[in-house]
């Protein structure tokens, strides 16, 4: 994992991530507004800067909303749909609808790795 620095210019905000890989300058990337809803952003510049703690360097993302989803951006966050408990129904009823006819029945597993 890389940790990278977002520099956000739409919040004048920072913040840090883990990524598997560095996005580069045009791409866009997914971020959690303020208010809890998620928002398109642009990558405008990457650079490098050595850290404070050894040998590293340490990507640095500036980063804008993207304009078609600025709007949703600035979005109030949506509240999660209530669960309906009268759908609700016990887990053999429900596991018995993958299950087949029969029962499954226990495999015995032997660990021992010595020839014989």
């Amino acid at each position: 994992m890389i940790d990278i620095e977002i520099q956000n210019e739409t919040h004048q905000s920072e913040l840090r991530i883990k990524a598997l890989a560095v996005p580069r300058i045009g791409e866009g990337i997914r971020l959690k507004e303020p208010g809890g809803v998620w928002a398109s952003y642009d990558v405008l510049d990457v650079w490098y800067q050595k850290a404070d703690y050894g040998d590293v360097w340490v990507p640095y993302l500036h980063v804008r909303v993207t304009p078609g989803d600025a709007a949703h951006a600035s979005a109030a966050p949506v509240a999660p749909a209530a669960v309906n408990r009268a759908q609700a129904m016990p887990i053999e009823q429900f596991l018995a609808r993958f299950e087949g006819a029969e029962d499954h029945k226990p495999v015995k597993l032997t660990l021992d790795l010595s020839e014989d």
